[in-house]
This record gives C-alpha cells, structure tokens and sequence, in this order.
C-alpha cells in the first residue's frame, strides 16, 4: 500500500512538472512578435512547425520518464542505473537486454518499401516517347479550373568544391563571379530569387566582402530572395562517407551561417550524389531540417513512382516505428538537374528555355531548337509552348504546386546570363499573369518558398511514407554507376584516417581544456596556445569536410584535383597530430608548470610519419638504450581495451613497462621485411600488450635489454617447387619439408582455428573453439571491362564488366607463404604478384582476440582495364540475400537480382556486410568503403582496387590510372546465432554488440606517441578521464570544442557532446563477456556513465549545435540526470565540462 502511495506521488509530481515545461514552451512560442516583414509569416508556421514537433518528442520523453519512475519504484532491485547499465553477465539463453529483433518492417497501405519495389520491377526501358525512360504524360486542360497551377522556378547553380579543376581555380575562375554578380542581380528586382548549397565557397567569398557587401547579403537572406540550403560545407557523397564525417562537415556549415549569416536552414538539396542514402536523411532531420530535394535515382525506380505520383514522399528510416525521424522528400523526376531536363518531359523544349544558351553564345542545344529572346510578338507561343510543359510535369504529382529548378553546374557567371534568364523568364510570368484563363501563376523562388506552397494545399501527412535507400544508381541503360564505389581506395583510407584523427583530436583538446579550467579557477594555461590550436583544428574539420564532396572522396575527380585533395588531407592530419601531441603534453605533466610549447621541437610526436600525399605511413625507428624511452599510447574510444601496439626499434631484444605500476608487459619482438624473405638486420617491430582505460593516456618506458629477453616470433616459409632463400640472423626460420609441406597451413587461439592451403596460403575454413568447422575461404578475382569498339566500358563512375564476368586470378609460379608464430599473434602471409595478402590471429583474453585481422597490401599498376576482388566463399546458405552498412550508420538489406545485370548487384560498404541463416552470421568489417556484392549464397566480394584506362562518358574525360600501393584492413567475425529464425520481407536487421565493438577498434586504433631520448624529461603520470567503459551499445560519437561567439576562431568553454545509442541484433551472445555493460532501458544517467567528469549546463540541441534548436530551460532544469537515449538515434547536447 505504502509503495503505491509513493508511486502515486512520484507520477504526479513528474506528470506535474512535464506539464509545466509543455506549458512554459507554448508561452515560448506564443511571444507577442513585432509586425513582421514581407515573407514572415510563412517563417513563423515554419517555426511553430518545428516547436510542435519538439513538443511531441518532449511529450514522448516525458511518458518514458514515468514509465522509467514506476518500473524503478515497482523493480528497485537490480537495476543499476549508473548509464542505466546492467551487467553483461546473463543467461546464454536469455534474450539481451536492450537487443533489436529483427522485424519485417511493415507499413500502412501507403507505405512504398524500396527492396519490394525492386522485386516488383521488370526493369524492361521500353522507350517513353520524349521523356525516353518513362512515358507519354497527357492531360486534359481542365485540371487547373478549380485550383490554378502554381509554379516555382527556383534559380540555382551547382559549384562543386574540385573535380575538373582544383576547389581554388574553381573558385577564381568561376564561383566568386557567381556570388558577385548574385549580389548585384537580385538587388535590382525583388522578384528575383536564387539558393546556394556549398558553404565551402561561401565562406571563402565572405572573407573577401567588406562590410557594406555582407549588409547586402543579410538583406537578401532576410527577405526570402536568398536561401542558405542543407548548409552544408559541400554537397556530400552519400554512398562511401562515414555518418560521423557526413555529420561533421553539416556542423561546420551550420555553425559558420549561425556566426556569419544568423539564419538556420530548412530544406536540404542534394541534386549531384550517385544514389541517396536515408542516414543523410535523419542528419539532415536531426539538424532541423524539414524538407529535402534529391536528384540521382535509377531511372526505373523514378518512372515507377512519377506513375504512382509519389515522387513526393516523406521519407522514414527502416529501423523507425515512429514518424520521428520522417522528412519531407521531393525527388526530380528526370534524368538530370539541368535546364532541358527540369520544365518537363521534353528536353528538346526545355532547352528552348535555357535562356544561357541563346544564339551566340558558348553553350547550344543539343536538339538544334535554340531559344528565342521573348518579345511582344512570340510571348504567346512561348509561353503557351512553356506551359504544356509544366502542365504535363505536373500530373506526375498530387498537387497543383510545381517545383522547376533554373540551373546547372556553375551557372549565372557572368552578368549577360543573369539579364537573359530572369528578364525573359519574367516576360513569360506577366504574360501568365495577365492570362487568367490560362489558370496558372508562375514566380521565382526558393526551396522553402516551394515547400510552404505545397504544405498548404498537401499536408504532410497526406504523403505515402517511403522506406529503403536509392542505391545503386543507374542513368541510362545498364549503366550502374557502382565503380565509385571503389574508385581510389588510397584516398579513400586516408579519409578514415583523417576521420580518426580528428576524432581523437576533438576528445583530447576539450578534455585538455576543461582540465585547464579546473586547475587554474577557470583560466586557460598560460603558454598553452589554445587559440592556435583552435584554428589548426577548424583547418582539419574543413579539409574532412571538403573530402565529404561527391567527387572527391567517390574518386571521381581528375587527376591533379585529386593530388590537390590528396595534400589537403595529409596537411589535415599533420595539423592535427600537433593539436594532439600538445594537448597530451600538458595532461601528462604532473607539474603543470612545467609545460612548454615550442613548435619547432615538441615534447611529443606521432610514431610514423607519412612523407606525400601519396606515400604510405612509415614507423619512425626508434633508438634504445639502457635509458628509458617514453611511448605514449592514447586510447581514442569510449571502452576499455586490450590492444597489440606496434613500434619499430633499433634492437632485437626490448623490455617494455607500465611507467606508473612498473608492471613489465607482454611483448614480442618480429621482423621488419625488406623483401618478403628478407628481415632487415637493423630495423624490428617491439609488439606489446597495451591495456587501455577508456579515452586514457597511458605512459610506458622502453629499454634495450639483454639477449633473448623478449620473445621472438618464428617464422616458417613455404613456396611449392622452388623453395625461397632466406635471409635473417636475429629469427628462427625455417622451410616446410616432406609430407609437411601438403599438410593444411594452421593457426589458433583461445577462441579460433583457421586452416588454409599449403600452396597459396589462403584461408580455407574457420572453426570457433566449440563449434564444427565452416568453409571460410578466400579467393582473388580480376574483373575486366567490356571489349569492342564503339562500347562503354568501365571508368571512374560506371563498372561495366566483361561477358566473361570474374576470372580467376592465376599466378605463373606458386606464391611465397611466410607463417609468423608469436605470443601476442601469428599470422599466415601469401605473397601474390598484385596483392601481399595476410591473415592474423591475436593471442589475447576477451573479445579482441575473437575476430580475424585481413589486410592487403595491393598494387595493380602494371595491369590494364582490371579491378581486383577478394571473394570470400562460405557455406552459410544466404539465399540472394546479404546484408552492407550504409555510412555506418546502420544495416541495409540487400537482394541480389538475377534480372539486373552483375554490376547492378554491387553496393556500397562504408564499414560492414554480413551473410546469414538460422544457425550462422559472417561479418566483414572494414576500415575503408569500398563496393561489396553476394552474387551467389554464402558468397561476399569486396572490390579492392580498379585501373581503367578510359573515360566513361560521364564528364571526368580520363580514365582511373593513377594508383598507388593501397592497403586495406579488415575485420571476419564468425558468430552462431541463437535463435535466429529468419525474418521474411524486407526485414531490419543489426550488427551484434561484438561487431559493433570491433568496428570500433577497428576504425580507431589507439595513437602511439614517442618523447625524444636526448633530454632529461619532467615527470609524467597517466591521465584516466572516465572511471569506466561507457555502455557496450553508447558510443561517443564526439566531444567537439564550439567555437567563442564573442571572439571568432577562439574556444569557448561549450562543447559539443554528441552520442549514438547503438542497436544490436538479439541472435549471438557476445563470447567471451564483454567488459562493458548494456541496458534495455532507454534512459541514461549521464553522471554515473561520465565520471568523473560532470557536464553543467547540459542543454539538448540539435545534432548541428544550432541554438535556435536548443531545448527550453525549462526542459533542461527538468531532466539533468536521466536522458533518454533511444537505440540507432544520435543525441546532441551542449555542455561545458568540469
């Protein structure tokens, strides 16, 4: 009775409070505004749009909260809600708490499944008439009597930050004349109306105005004629970036308009991309926006919905039961963003109407109908010629709104262009205008203008909901455009690389500066160049941004463009690394005193340099002597882990201890191969056992030690027929001999066994230590392209294969097989001719030794019209189903089709794919995107490298032949699954809680630093921020430093706190226990995850920081402790730390 009582209370003092704070938020909204401009009101039902759904997600959150309240009241028990975590400790047969089954996803009748529509579709391309790949579009002319039909043209140019040229000779030959001329032509007409995207040039052209230009600009911008649209700082690829670099570079768009501009985008723009992925959808919801435009989708896929008229949609994440995370979605219904493929389904009309290309100009029509100026004499037929265009556009969509983009790439350069399109496109606008019979009103406008127009005559709500991916994209024939998916992996490591560093360099700077405040009464540290720091880390968030462009980390840029983006990311990650090592220096101080910066010789560098743009990184050697030397290792990631770091030392024998307790760790010393059967006699690599405490700097001492002190690894070599000649005095080598050398290769640890063939090295089957053996084998392929003259073949964007489709990759004499044996891993390494291809197994307690590190070593510059794969064959019987990450960010289901050509069955894989049946799930994890396919059950191909000799005509005129030796690292997991019944239809499925913790090893290895050996140095002590592991499934996604709104390119003490609840699958138990804990609860006590550290002023905001999107106060002071933190959503907080 007592205890009802007390719930009772509890649940009404909360309800109470919940009330309070909805009722303080309305009053909010309700403030008396002052009269307001031209244009404001549309804002203002934008604004309270956005404050009904803040409502609704406050009103969700606070139901959860009394659900949380009366289930700790009625379970007290048990229920540890430090991160409201319980133990991973549990039954095997028990479901995971907080686990995602996978679940059919299955909607409303309204509801459009993209992986159905693909079953459904014949994908036949009859011809359509004029509009070629869809079909004759007809009206009756009465359909606008009632409601007229209301055009919007939106001008528009599309300047991409490189591709033909460089993102400088882009911007002086090209953009800044757009932007100056932009603000000359709208200020002669208020009618006249233009949006930009790429805040990457905006930014570079605002440096350049004086102050009465940038009064100009907010003058545009207030009164509608100007539209900041998505914000980002490029137009994103959305098929290879990682969701934390697509997050990033939206950040540093939307936090540079908030300083410079004061205004907050609302709809996206996304018109260039080769496919579309739903993640940027939710980024682009969870940063505020309400609306979103995309262009690139196979042609199939925009007939069929331009026929069931649902080209406008809102469109829902897979994993989502609820409208949360829906954005509005208009998708153009033709083949391109120009001007001949935008008025409608003629493109030999609508050129007419690319008043750019009037007679006499550089640009024509390619249909040999030029334009004509509109004069008093032909306005009629033009105009009444225009306005069958759009009337027939317009049946492809339920309202009579239509939206006509006005535009093409690096458009309105010069003055005579913005003359001819906005004065003879306003002629034919009076002529509408003064033609009520025509029932049709036509304007400039920008994308919210078009947007507000729709909403109020199709409510949001009356749109089917659409679920799935636009991938991959096909713009003609069987032209699929899954080469980029590939293309330039060398950049395409190098941007995760990137990604890393910058990652952990946001961690460490804020941590070093809260840690500043708290040591010196809320004072920076004097001589530590925080300001300068500051600056080196917005030059690196911007050169991973600018790499986010769809032609950039996609691989599709010409050649001197992408050694411009190449120098870019290498100077990035340089500026970084001493943001990093400066930042350590002072943490590790244990007389803070002591803490000197000087540049030219720092206290601490990174342990392998990277020498071009080109190059592969390079351990630097490290000298030993009887002195120690001090290494640093920084564990970037939220969890605690057991990791095998790696230097290069001037000695065979080292010893290596923990500077704090002095405890000697497990080590082995291997060699350093100059040749494959060649050590080097002055160089090895000191491996040692690293345990790391969460986002830790740990301290260790390395000696040189006496003889045979550290053990070696052992090595055994093999080549069938014509054994190798070995050179090594430091390492026990020896060949495989007799009945031995047909004998299965074998390696094992406490939790796996793999065997692979004695002749070249590759695995062959893979057995988990209480399991039966599985086939897991690994084969490469070469895929070639397509012979004949007058053929399309392969090129940058399009994989167009051979008729022979995948051939075997054959070696003219049998390869070289070294086997490494050591106490910390062994491995197995085959060296090809194109490919030096190793197999690793780690010796360690825990889940890091559970998986199987691949890497490959590969270099296909001698090879022609060739793209090397690895394929990896297995007897887990998939059916033609697989499944690859998009952005990973989550889990896509994917069909192989056996309509579709091969090339079409290939997908991109940002970091994860998985086969699966009843019993059985193999996980690939990656360090790099590249393209995956499953063309038959049980089998996996990963694309590893393309050299193309040809353009395939899509506007990069060269092919793919600048390659370099690329590496590339993954992670094989091979897990049982309990019950693991498969799911039918278009099902959502999860990476389990081990895969997740791989990738995250995987992605961000820790960072080994070294102090100079010819100094006496200070004392150091380790610096441990947190107490523990944040949960298993809590990672955090970045802790980054907000820039001073008083004192621009300063810190300031708010910082960015940004976390991903992550889902996992509910079939494999996690084996060995993880360290890290899980809850089903969805409410997080951030105190009890985070301590010792303690966030005050904890306000949630949206995922770019924006403070119009900040939560009231009075929801903050309402729920300081618990936060509700619901699986696969990215949460945002602004925060200073203490």
């Amino acid at each position: 009775m007592k205890r009802k009582r007390l719930l009772a209370l509890f649940v009404g003092g909360v309800f109470i409070a919940a009330v309070m704070s909805l009722h303080r938020m309305l009053e909010q909204g309700a403030e008396p505004q002052q009269e307001a401009p031209a244009g404001q009101g549309d804002q203002d039902l934008s604004r309270l749009a956005q404050k009904i759904d803040r409502l609704e997600r406050l009103l969700s959150d606070n139901n959860r909260l009394v659900a949380t309240l009366r289930d700790s009241l009625l379970h007290p028990k048990g229920d540890n809600r430090g991160g409201a975590n319980v133990s991973s400790a549990h039954s095997p047969a028990d479901p995971l708490p907080g686990c995602r089954l996978a679940d059919e996803t299955k909607g409303g009748a309204d509801e459009v499944q993209l992986l159905d529509v693909y079953d459904r579709l014949p994908f036949d391309n009859p011809p359509g008439g004029v509009w070629k790949q869809g079909f004759d579009i007809r009206y009756q002319g009465d359909e606008w009597d009632e409601t007229p039909l209301e055009v919007i043209l939106v001008p528009h140019s599309h300047n991409d930050p490189g591709w033909l040229k460089t993102f400088d000779n882009y911007y002086h030959d090209q953009t800044k004349h757009i932007l100056n001329n932009m603000l000359t032509k709208l200020s002669e007409d208020s009618r006249r109306k233009m949006i930009w995207a790429e805040i990457s040039y905006f930014s570079k052209w605002w440096e350049e105005l004086d102050q009465k230009k940038r009064d100009t600009v907010k003058r545009l911008l207030a009164g509608g004629q100007l539209e900041m649209v998505t914000g980002g700082w490029v137009m994103a690829d959305e098929a290879n970036s990682h969701y934390y670099a697509l997050l990033d570079q939206l950040i540093e768009g939307h936090q540079w308009i908030q300083t410079h501009l004061g205004v907050k985008p609302s709809s996206g723009w996304a018109i260039d991309p080769f496919g579309h992925s739903p993640s940027m959808a939710y980024l682009l919801k969870g940063a505020g926006l309400s609306n979103m435009v995309i262009q690139r989708v196979h042609y199939a896929v925009k007939k069929e919905f331009a026929r069931q008229q649902t080209l406008e949609f809102k469109w829902r994440q897979s994993w989502d039961s609820s409208p949360l995370s829906d954005i509005t979605c208009h998708m153009m219904p033709f083949y391109s963003y120009d001007v001949p493929h935008t008025c409608g389904p003629d493109p030999a009309v609508c050129c007419q109407f690319d008043f750019h290309r009037l007679p006499g100009g550089r640009v024509f029509c390619p249909w040999r109908v030029p334009p004509q100026p509109i004069t008093e004499q032909n306005v009629q037929e033009r105009a009444l010629l225009l306005l069958d265009q759009y009337r027939r556009k317009s049946r492809l969509f339920r309202s009579p709104v239509l939206f006509v983009p006005l535009g093409d790439d690096f458009r309105f350069v010069e003055s005579s262009e913005w003359d001819a399109q906005f004065r003879n496109y306003q002629k034919l606008f009076d002529f509408f205008q003064t033609h009520p019979e025509l029932h049709v009103n036509a304007r400039f406008g920008t994308l919210s203008d078009y947007f507000q127009a729709l909403q109020k005559v199709l409510p949001v709500s009356s749109l089917p909901t659409v679920r799935g991916d636009f991938f991959t994209y096909a713009d003609r024939d069987d032209h699929y455009w899954s080469g980029y998916f590939t293309s330039r992996p060398f950049y395409k490591r190098l941007d995760r690389t990137l990604e890393a560093t910058l990652r952990a360099t946001e961690i460490l700077y804020s941590l070093t500066l809260a840690a500043m405040r708290s040591h010196g009464d809320g004072r920076l540290a004097t001589g530590f160049p925080a300001r300068d720091h500051f600056l080196l880390l917005t030059a690196g968030r911007r050169g991973l941004a600018l790499f986010q462009h769809h032609d950039a980390v996609t691989g599709t840029a010409r050649d001197p463009v992408v050694m411009d983006y190449g120098n870019r990311l290498l100077e990035s990650i340089q500026k970084l690394r001493k943001v990093l090592e400066s930042s350590a220096h002072w943490l590790l101080l244990l007389d803070k005193s002591q803490y000197h910066h000087d540049q030219s010789k720092p206290f601490l560098l990174t342990d392998d340099v990277m020498s071009a743009q080109d190059a592969l990184p390079q351990k630097t050697k490290i000298t030993l002597s009887e002195e120690p030397r001090i290494l640093i290792v920084y564990n970037p990631t939220e969890q605690i882990r057991s990791s095998v770091v790696s230097v290069v030392i001037d000695s065979p024998d080292a010893r290596v201890i923990d500077a704090e307790t002095g405890r000697p760790m497990a080590a082995q010393i291997s060699a350093v191969w100059a040749e494959p059967s060649r050590a080097s006699t002055d160089s090895f690599q000191l491996d040692f056992l690293s345990e790391l405490p969460p986002l830790s700097l740990v301290v260790y001492h390395v000696t040189r030690s006496s003889s045979g002190s550290a053990p070696r690894a052992r090595y055994t070599f093999h080549r069938r027929g014509n054994p190798p000649t070995i050179h090594s005095e430091h390492f026990q080598m020896s060949h495989r001999q007799g009945p031995e050398a047909d004998a299965s290769l074998s390696l094992s640890n406490k939790h796996v066994q793999i065997w692979s063939s004695p002749e070249t090295g590759l695995m062959q089957k893979l057995r988990l230590r209480e399991g039966s053996e599985r086939r897991v084998q690994v084969h490469f392929l070469w895929y070639g392209t397509r012979t004949g003259a007058n053929r399309d073949k392969s090129g940058a964007y399009l994989f167009l294969p051979g008729e022979e489709g995948a051939q075997v990759y054959s070696f003219s004499e049998p390869p070289l097989v070294r086997v490494s044996r050591g106490p910390l891993y062994s491995d197995i390494t085959s060296c090809l001719p194109h490919v030096t291809h190793t197999v690793r197994l780690y010796h360690l307690e825990g889940h890091a030794g559970r998986s199987l590190e691949i890497s490959n070593m590969v270099d296909i510059r001698s090879q022609v019209n060739r793209e090397l794969v690895m394929r990896i064959v297995t007897d887990v019987a998939s059916g033609n189903r697989f499944h690859s990450d998009l952005n990973s960010f989550q889990m896509q289901q994917r069909r192989t089709l056996s309509k579709l050509p091969l090339q079409a069955n290939f997908y991109p894989m940002t970091s994860a794919a998985f086969l699966q049946d009843a019993e059985t799930r193999i996980t690939v994890l990656s360090a790099q995107s590249q393209g995956v396919a499953s063309l038959k059950p049980g089998e996996l191909e990963l694309v590893l490298d393309r050299r193309l000799q040809q353009d395939d005509n899509r506007g990069l005129g060269q092919g793919v032949t600048d390659n370099k030796r690329t590496s590339s690292l993954y992670h094989l997991l091979l897990e049982e699954r309990r019950g693991g019944q498969e799911v039918g239809g278009a099902s959502v499925e999860y990476l389990s809680l081990l895969a997740h913790l791989t990738s995250l090893s995987l992605s961000h290895p820790p960072i080994t630093m070294v102090a100079p050996g010819d100094v006496q140095l200070p004392k150091l002590r380790p610096f441990l921020p947190l107490r523990s592991s944040l949960p298993c499934d809590l990672h955090l996604l970045n802790l980054r430093t907000l820039e001073d709104p008083q004192e621009a390119g300063a810190p300031s003490q708010e910082v960015a706190l940004l976390l991903h609840r992550k889902g996992f699958d509910c079939s494999s138990a996690p084996e060995p226990a993880l360290q890290c804990t899980w809850s089903a609860h969805e409410e997080v006590d951030l105190a009890a995850v985070f301590a010792p550290l303690r966030f005050s002023a904890l306000r949630r905001s949206g995922l770019t920081m924006l403070r119009h999107d900040d939560e009231p106060q009075s929801a903050r002071q309402q729920q300081t402790r618990l936060l509700i933190l619901r699986p696969m959503e990215i949460s945002a907080f602004r925060v200073e730390i203490q």
